[in-house]
Formats: C-alpha cells, structure tokens, sequence
C-alpha cells in the first residue's frame, strides 16, 4: 500500500489536523501512562519545527456522544505541553466558536488540542450523512489532514474515515512505523510464530481467534481470554470475568486449532476480590473455587509460556496475563514480558493495555523489537482485515 508521508508535502504556515491516538488513562485527573502521548511525538515535532499551524484531535474513552468531564483532553493537553517544551493551546471546544478562534490565532509553529472528539455522537455514528457533516465541520478551518492516530484506524468514524476524504492527507511518522512493523507479522513471519493473547477485553479480540489458528504456530491465552476456553472444556471458573457466550466459540476453536496449538494455564492465582490485600493462592486451573476469581496465570504456566516463547523466531502479544496493576497479580505479565527480551526472536507488544503494563513493570521500549500503539487495530491488521483509516489514505 503506498501511501503520502508528512515528507511528501509542504506544510509550512499551513494549518494541520492531526488525528493521533491520545486515549491513555487517567487517574485523579491526571495522565497515569503517557506511553501514546510520547509515540505521537515525532510526528508533531516534526511538523511544528516546519512551521505548520498543528491542530490535534483524538478522544479518550467512550462518554457516549455527549460532554462528560471525566473523559476531556484538557490533562493530554497539559501533558502534551510537557513533553513537547511548549504551550498547547486548549480551547475545550471541537467545532465551536471557541474551536474556530483557537485555529484562527496559531501561528506557524503553533498547537492546539480540541476536545474529546466523542463528546460529538457523529464521530462515531453509522448514518454515513451524520457522520460526514461532522468531518465537514472538522476539516473547514483546516488545510491538510494527517493521520497519525494508529489505534484508531480500524474503526469507520469522522475523524479517522471521512476527514481524510475532504483534505490532502498524508500519514505521520507513527503510522509508518506501525504499518513496516506489523506488516512483518503478514508476510515475513520467521517460525515458530506464537501469539500471546490475554487481557480484560476478551470482547474485542475472541473473533481473532479463528485466523490466527491458521497463522500462529502457537497460541498461548491468559488473561481473562483463558476463562471461555476452561468452561468449554468443563472446567467450573467460580467468579472469573467470564463472557458465557463466548463458550461456544472456544470450544469450537479448540476443535478446530492442531493438538497443543492453543495452550491454556495450567494454573492460576485466585481470590476473593480484586483488592491489594484480598487473600490470594496458586489453584489448578480446573479446581477453582466457586466463591473466588482467577486474576493471574500461576507459576507453572508462567513458566511454560515463558518456555515456548524463548523457542519462537516471532512473537506478537496482545493483552495482559493478570490484573498486574495489583503486585499480586503481576508476575505472570512480567515472566511474559521477560522472556521476549534479550534474543534475536522478532517481537510485537501490541495493545494499549500491554505497552501500559510492560513501562508499569519497568521494561524499556526498545528491549521488545517494537511496542505498538494500536491494540484493536494491530489485531486487526495482523489478520490481513482491512482498516477504513489506511484503506482512505491508499493512493491509487
């Protein structure tokens, strides 16, 4: 796919939107992981050091289509003019008058931040027409679009889809990277490939499942993507985060995946609750007490994922093993995230979520061979799907 690159056109005293991917989490009113923040840098020092009148856009969170405090930009913004050494202009507007204003009074070399893009329902609505009035009022007051804002790319909204389409785009520095990186998981894949999936969000990526069973050499699945697959093979899961509907497709997975290509825990810590100080202890993963909650892959799957995963030539990992937020819920992420680094095997940490946990357990950036931005959307591009945000930008 050829696509124009920020270094394909003149930006110098022209007004640019640039869609990023800024949805990190918050805590207290303050960014808690600024890991998406630092990746969008390159593209927006770029652009301001060429003199281009830069207009950031993005959302954060899902505040259903209407303002909500909780979820506004205004502490991005603030961190954004940390990390980058200058001041970023927050009119806490989107296409407003105070939106327009704040684009109207940059300078070249300037930036600005609007507001949660979400807070608008036609950033994310299905109507074509909704949604394209609303990419009407976000490319007006601006002259060139770039999309930078990978995690983003998989879904059909305004700002990723239809802005794209009134302005000349080009993709950032961010996009580039993601597209080389993971477009190595497609077609230069070095065996044995194994994919390591895991995570809260079993929602979001059980669909994957099926083609990765006809790519990946071996699955390896934690997290609360493991708790289906324990209750397709009869195992009572007590109070584990745990989809019922998704039952069904796991067992047909598992009948459909090779003998050993998917491989589940073998045992887990559980407890009570989710707090720091609850009770916790290792259990089989088929002996889980009705009144408790797997919140980790136990010592012994740790240890055989960490085995497989020092075997493999590629590696891609999306999705926690445990609630590694909390200490004792920890180390099965950590003896994942410790046995990709130091080898020549080929790395992928894809997901917010994953990149959030390996910088919270102390892991550098570079000791994985690259951390995406993007968790849907990785997932989604490893499978060959087509994402709405590269497909606009494709030149012909």
């Amino acid at each position: 796919m050829t696509m124009k690159t920020i270094d394909d056109v003149a930006v110098a005293g022209r007004r640019v939107l640039v869609r990023a991917d800024l949805n990190v989490p918050l805590d207290g009113g303050l960014v808690a992981d600024d890991g998406r923040i630092r990746a969008s840098l390159p593209t927006l020092t770029a652009l301001t050091s060429r003199g281009a009148r830069v207009i950031v856009c993005a959302h954060l969170g899902r505040p259903g289509g209407r303002p909500d405090l909780r979820y506004s930009l205004a502490p991005v913004a603030a961190r954004l003019g940390e990390l980058i050494g200058q001041e970023v202009n927050f009119p806490g507007d989107i296409v407003g008058s105070a939106a327009r204003a704040a684009i109207a009074a940059l300078r070249p070399g300037d930036l600005a931040m609007l507001e949660n893009l979400r807070f608008n329902q036609a950033e994310t609505s299905k109507d074509d027409m909704n949604r394209g009035y609303f990419a009407d009022q976000l490319a007006a007051p601006v002259d060139l679009y770039v999309a930078d804002g990978f995690g983003a790319m998989h879904r059909k909204h305004a700002s990723v889809y239809d802005v794209p389409q009134r302005l000349t785009s080009a993709v950032g520095y961010l996009v580039q990277a993601e597209v080389a990186a993971l477009g190595r998981l497609t077609a230069d894949i070095r065996r044995p490939y194994v994919v390591v999936l895991g995570g809260a969000k079993v929602a979001d990526k059980f669909d994957a499942v099926a083609s990765l069973i006809a790519t990946a050499d071996r699955i390896l699945v934690g997290g609360a993507m493991a708790f289906p697959f324990l209750a397709a093979l009869g195992d009572k899961t007590g109070t584990s985060l745990l989809e019922t509907s998704q039952v069904h497709a796991a067992a047909r997975y598992l009948k459909q995946a090779a003998p050993g290509q998917i491989v589940l825990p073998s045992d887990l810590v559980v407890a009570t609750g989710t707090g720091a100080d609850a009770p916790h202890h290792v259990v089989a993963a088929d002996a889980i007490p009705a009144d408790q909650m797997g919140l980790d892959i136990g010592p012994r799957t740790a240890a055989r994922f960490a085995a497989a995963l020092r075997e493999a030539g590629t590696v891609f990992w999306n999705g926690p093993m445990g609630m590694f937020e909390l200490a004792p819920y920890a180390e099965g992420t950590r003896a994942v995230a410790r046995a990709m680094t130091g080898s020549e095997t080929f790395t992928v940490v894809g997901g917010g979520d994953t990149g959030a946990a390996i910088r919270a357990l102390g892991f550098a950036g570079d000791a994985f061979g690259y951390v995406s931005t993007g968790g849907g959307a990785s997932l989604e591009f490893i499978q060959g799907k087509t994402l709405p945000g590269l497909a606009v930008l494709a030149e012909p």
